[in-house]
């Protein structure tokens, strides 16, 4: 293997060639095969920690907003729902269970776990959809019925006293 020598004489630098016996270079690929090793366990040890501290606070709110959209009517409706209580939107009633966003300073991203309810002609309901929905991505895990569909637009936070105060 050719190996570059670099002498510092006088201001000067010489650069020198030379060929390295087998024995050098086994311990030249060595050194550096060691090297590259202890740099990856070295960063197998700190990214989990610099993960950790990177990832966006979750903030749970107390309101999710819907919006709904009548297909016979072709309305648009928004409208709010409390966390554990249900809203009727035409044959459908909506559930949340948690709704979540992140600190303003962070990247939008709403979600909710929400159940969806139909009422049929018997009165008697019909889960259609159990899971979590995205504000970022309506059409991801939109409940899409044949008369309703119903997605999550916006998480917030109400204080109880504001909110019976308007009733």
């Amino acid at each position: 293997m050719l190996a570059l020598n670099l002498v510092r004489r006088q201001n000067v630098t010489i650069i020198s060639r030379q060929w390295k016996s087998g024995t050098e270079q086994y311990e030249m690929w060595n050194r550096l095969v060691m090297r590259f090793i202890f740099a990856v366990c070295a960063l197998s040890v700190c990214i989990p920690v610099f993960a950790d501290q990177a990832r966006a606070q979750q903030i749970s709110n107390n309101v999710a907003v819907f919006a709904g959209l009548d297909k016979i009517t072709a309305r648009i409706t928004s409208f709010e729902v409390r966390i554990d209580e249900t809203v009727q939107f035409g044959a459908l009633q909506v559930t949340p269970r948690v709704c979540y966003t992140r600190p303003p300073t962070e990247p939008p991203f709403t979600s909710a776990f929400v159940e969806v309810e139909e009422v049929l002609l018997n009165d008697e309901l019909k889960r259609i959809f159990t899971g979590w929905m995205f504000g970022s991505s309506p059409g991801l895990h939109a409940v899409e019925h044949p008369v309703f569909d119903v997605w999550l637009t916006n998480c917030k936070t109400v204080s109880g006293e504001a909110d019976s105060a308007s009733e």
